[in-house]
């Protein structure tokens, strides 16, 4: 007899989209008038974002565009940590922004305690940085989708393996 039906809640993050939005925000901050002259930079480091540049106002500008690319390509900015904004060398402003990958275990329990308030019965099991969802009926499956998707837990959620 076949496993019961299942799939997964995960939160994952596109890396190849992530750095052609900050290709493409490097490019726009080399075109754009108001920033001219100016030092900046924007780079990825592993499941960090690196901005470099030389005033708040301008960060603020390179964190516009580069949310705005980011949603352009699918990419969620709830999956954006903002780090506290440092004082670099030579008058410079640096801020560091992760990209947060995976369900927390905190999370996780919290997603599974408001799937278990809700009576559907399903199974759910943390397993690493994702959540494998089981039941007899597809319908519950479906119904609890629905669910997590009207819920806010400040992190994009993606259902994958649904079979």
């Amino acid at each position: 007899m076949a496993k019961d039906p299942s799939f997964d809640v995960v939160s994952k993050v596109d890396m190849q989209e992530l750095d052609n939005a900050v290709n493409q925000t490097k490019k726009e901050i080399t075109q754009r008038f108001d920033f001219r002259g100016s030092k900046s930079e924007v780079n990825i480091d592993g499941d960090d974002v690196k901005i470099l540049t030389e005033d708040d106002f301008r960060l603020k500008s390179i964190i516009d565009v580069l949310q705005t690319k980011l949603i352009k390509r699918g990419i969620s900015i709830k999956n954006l940590d903002y780090g506290k904004i440092e004082d670099a060398s030579g008058g410079m402003v640096r801020q560091s922004i992760k990209i947060k990958q995976g369900i927390d275990t905190d999370l996780a329990k919290n997603i599974i305690k408001d799937i278990k308030g809700t009576k559907i019965k399903v199974q759910a099991q943390i397993m690493d940085d994702q959540i494998r969802i089981s039941g007899k009926n597809r319908d519950d499956l479906q119904a609890v989708i629905a669910f997590i998707r009207e819920q806010d837990y400040d992190i994009d959620l993606q259902f994958t393996n649904y079979r």
